[in-house]
């Protein structure tokens, strides 16, 4: 199964652990294989840079080397040819979706969500996606 993971996914996962830890878990173990983009990669490295500054040194830009390195980097536009999500810079994850042929986007932002099902492409927030296809990994997690 291929999948895009939405910024909040990966930061939330590799700052604060809960859900978006697991999935992370599922990640590591080859659950599921990894798509993103160059934009992608960055808005991670971005956020990631901003929230170590916030909370302390924790080796962020190490760990987006390693999702880099294990993870199928496609060449997709930022922008589709048509606005999909009424966020613009959201269609970032829909168009490496598209390109890398992924059919989920993990993500708890409401415009991607709002838009589940676009081209086959299903939106789903991190809890259901936990339930769904990494049932075994859930532990004591909230």
């Amino acid at each position: 199964m291929r999948v895009v993971l939405d910024s909040n996914v990966v930061l939330s996962g590799f700052f604060f652990a809960g859900i978006p830890g697991i999935i992370l878990q599922g990640w590591r173990a080859g659950r599921f294989r990894l798509v993103i983009s160059p934009s992608i990669l960055s808005e991670y490295r971005e956020a990631g840079v901003a929230l170590e500054s916030r909370y302390g040194g924790s080796e962020f830009d190490a760990f987006a080397a390693v999702l880099a390195l294990h993870s199928d980097i496609v060449d997709a536009p930022e922008h589709l040819s048509e606005p999909v999500c009424s966020d613009p810079d959201d269609d970032k994850f829909l168009a490496c979706a598209l390109a890398g042929g992924a059919e989920i986007i993990v993500s708890g932002d409401k415009e991607l969500l709002d838009v589940s099902g676009w081209r086959r492409v299903e939106v789903l927030r991190p809890r259901p996606f936990v339930e769904k296809y990494l049932p075994d990994l859930r532990g004591g997690a909230s």
